[in-house]
Parts: structure tokens; C-alpha cells; sequence
């Protein structure tokens, strides 16, 4: 899928770390030279309420990707990629990360949470790839389950036009010297998994 122009719906919930993937495609594609475009939503807390960002790569116009009009639908929570996934193209890609983040309406017994096999089907039954698995068991095995986002960009890297090495330039940018070693090896088992 790796052409000039793509574009990437990055979906989770507040605390996960979309908004640094996001940054980090930005500073790699300015990097790279590809134009890129970008817009970003956040839930009605930081913690917990839904996040959104489109990121356009080789993109001219908008920042925003229309509905049926992403190549990748990034989602870091389970239930998130399916809330989100009508801005994925019918032969695009999905990369959902599996744990999901139980809401507290979940955790104090008011609601339940949907079984994986419910939110992972009708994305396979609908779309042309979908890869799903535990980024965060990824992430603890590379060091720390807070990279998990990063375990996911490692995935990602595969799917869009921007070389490995301006992506993890940029993560050197914005992660702290002291958790860049364990992000790296995060960015690197995420590659893997979809390798």
C-alpha cells in the first residue's frame, strides 16, 4: 500500500497516545518531504472520552479524511475501531489493537463490554485487511505497556510512505531519552507483527 498519498484514521481513547502517533507522522513526513495534513478531535475527558486524528499524507487539500476515504485505520481500543470504522476504505487496512479500556459504566456494572469476536468481525466481514492483536502484551514484553501506541506506529510503518528511519528520528523527538530504548523495541515488535 506504501504510494505517496495516504491517508490515516488514528482512533483510542483519551491516555492512549494517539496524538503522539499523530505528532510523529507530522515531524516524519515534514521530514521526508511529503506533504502532510492533519486534524485531530478529543472526547469530553482526557482520559477516557474518545480521541480521533486524521492524519493526510500527500495530501493537497483537507485535513479532514471523508467517510470510506481512509487507506488505515489505526485503532489503539477495540470498540473504538468499530465506532470509527466507517472512515475506512472497503479494501483498507485495519490495525486494532485487542485490550480494550473498559468505560466506567463498563466497570461499575451499568453496562457491558461487546465480546472481541463481535467488535472483530464485521470489520473482517467489511474490509480488505484487518490485523488485530494484543499491542499492549507487545509493549509490556518490550519494556513498558505504555508504549503500546508505539507498538501500533511500529505496525503502521508498514502500511505508509515514510521510512523507518525519519519515524523513529522523530519518536526520538518527542519520547524522553530515558524510555527511548523500551519505545524502540516497542516500535519494532509492532513491525514484526504484521511483517
Amino acid at each position: 500500500m506504501k504510494t505517496s498519498e495516504c491517508d490515516v484514521v488514528i482512533v483510542g481513547v483519551g491516555g492512549q497516545g494517539v496524538i503522539l502517533i499523530s505528532d510523529i507522522l507530522g515531524r516524519a513526513a515534514v521530514k521526508e518531504g511529503v506533504r502532510v495534513r492533519g486534524a485531530e478531535t478529543h472526547g469530553m475527558a482526557q482520559r477516557g472520552g474518545s480521541v480521533i486524528n486524521h492524519t493526510r499524507l500527500g495530501c493537497k487539500f483537507s485535513p479532514m479524511v471523508p467517510s470510506g476515504g481512509a487507506d488505515v485505520l489505526l485503532a489503539l481500543e477495540p470498540s473504538e475501531a468499530l465506532r470509527f470504522a466507517y472512515f475506512l476504505k472497503e479494501k483498507g487496512v485495519a490495525l486494532v489493537n485487542t485490550r480494550p479500556v473498559l468505560p466506567v459504566t463498563v466497570t461499575t456494572g451499568k453496562a457491558h463490554y461487546p465480546p472481541l469476536d463481535r467488535i472483530i468481525s464485521p470489520l473482517r466481514d467489511r474490509f480488505g485487511e484487518v490485523r488485530a492483536f494484543d499491542a499492549t502484551a507487545l509493549a509490556e514484553k518490550a519494556g513498558t505497556a505504555q508504549a503500546m501506541n508505539v507498538v501500533m506506529l511500529g505496525a503502521l510503518s508498514r502500511y505508509i510512505p515514510l521510512r523507518e528511519e525519519l519515524l523513529l528520528d522523530a519518536l526520538a523527538q518527542v519520547v524522553p531519552k530515558k524510555h527511548l530504548d523500551a519505545n524502540r523495541r516497542a516500535f519494532a515488535v509492532g513491525k514484526a507483527e504484521v511483517g
